[in-house]
């Protein structure tokens, strides 16, 4: 991992290329099922298509700048369901519907019918391919066993609760083999511990501690209001109504969207125990920020957090984006950071 402050980050997602999948299908839906008419190419030359793209985002990164690099999830037709519907229990060919977490749309989700199991591994050649293919400190993410009990319709286990620790033993079983593939760092994707912030408040902590049991790499949760192609600025709200909590869980790290809903920052004073990975990136915004304006967003971060505490990133995933927007905002990042730090010496 980078021994100097302020190192940058990604959440996540990089922009899949036009080739490789059709953006403007996934332009309309976050997946939870699997969405395999998204590919572009056939099964036989899927996977060497991903592997070429995968590359093309790790080295983007890497001329941005970035210190800990991800595989961009190229494989991935969204943060959670390749791993999600991987599982044993989990039927994804008879969806059921609920309430996107937006509140305004029915989104097909699997069924849950059996007892929720890791069959095997599920993103450790995601692992390996990265950390084959960059020397700079790799982080690899996985959808948080809160967020995928928010996802699925329970149709076996007697209570929300039971379930997200089900989903939490198999999240915790593929950390740690991916941990053992060389994870630098290993994130877990919660977003709707803010969606449903009275039931996080009963048995998040408890099942996001149980998925990282183990693990001895840095850790990351990380929460955002929703993609801004998905979710508009207008509609975020200023602050996050489950985040203090955070504090109790044993990740090393909490990463938040700060910069597109322009959140207070006085919040942070809650996590005093944990790094911040703060959204310095308006992914709502196809503008490519300036330096300074960057620069500006985390010096006011360092008015909450010291700067060892502090990790510069975008707000979310950037698979939505233009990759040109996505590299130039990922540059400006990176400048940013670095005249901060001389600021700093």
């Amino acid at each position: 991992m980078p021994t100097h402050i302020l190192p940058t980050t990604v959440v996540g997602s990089y922009p899949q290329p036009e080739w490789l999948v059709n953006r403007a299908m996934l332009s309309k839906v976050v997946p939870r099922n699997r969405l395999h008419d998204m590919w572009r190419l056939p099964a036989e030359h899927l996977e060497e298509a991903q592997d070429d793209a995968t590359i093309v985002a790790i080295r983007d990164m890497e001329r941005a700048g970035i210190d800990i690099v991800t595989d961009g999830e190229i494989r991935r037709e969204s943060y959670s369901n390749r791993f999600a519907t991987a599982l044993d229990g989990i039927d994804g060919d008879n969806p059921a519907m609920i309430v996107a977490r937006t509140g305004n749309t029915q989104t097909p989700v699997p069924r849950v019918v059996g007892p929720v199991k890791r069959k095997g591994p599920v993103e450790l050649h995601d692992m390996q391919f990265l950390r084959k293919n960059t020397d700079r400190a790799a982080k690899i993410t996985l959808p948080g066993p809160f967020t995928m009990s928010q996802q699925a319709k329970n149709e076996f286990y007697k209570d929300d609760e039971e379930l997200a620790m089900a989903f939490a033993e198999a999240v915790n079983a593929e950390a740690l083999d991916l941990q053992k593939a060389g994870a630098d760092a290993i994130q877990l994707d919660e977003p709707w511990v803010r969606n449903n912030p009275d039931l996080a408040k009963r048995y998040a902590v408890k099942a996001i501690n149980r998925a990282l049991k183990g693990i001895t790499v840095p850790t990351v949760v990380h929460l955002c209001f929703g993609y801004a192609a998905v979710v508009p600025g207008s509609t975020k709200p200023a602050s996050y109504s489950f985040l203090a909590e955070l504090d109790d869980t044993t990740a090393d790290q909490i990463s938040i969207e700060a910069a597109q809903p322009k959140l207070d920052l006085g919040v942070l004073k809650d996590l005093s125990s944990k790094k911040i990975m703060l959204g310095v990136l308006d992914l709502g915004d196809p503008e490519i920020e300036s330096v300074d304006t960057v620069a500006d967003r985390i010096r006011n971060g360092l008015k909450y957090v010291s700067a060892d505490r502090l990790v510069p990133a975008p707000d979310c995933g950037m698979k939505y984006m233009p990759r040109a927007i996505a590299f130039g905002k990922l540059k400006a990042m990176c400048d940013a950071a670095a005249k901060v730090r001389r600021e700093i010496g």
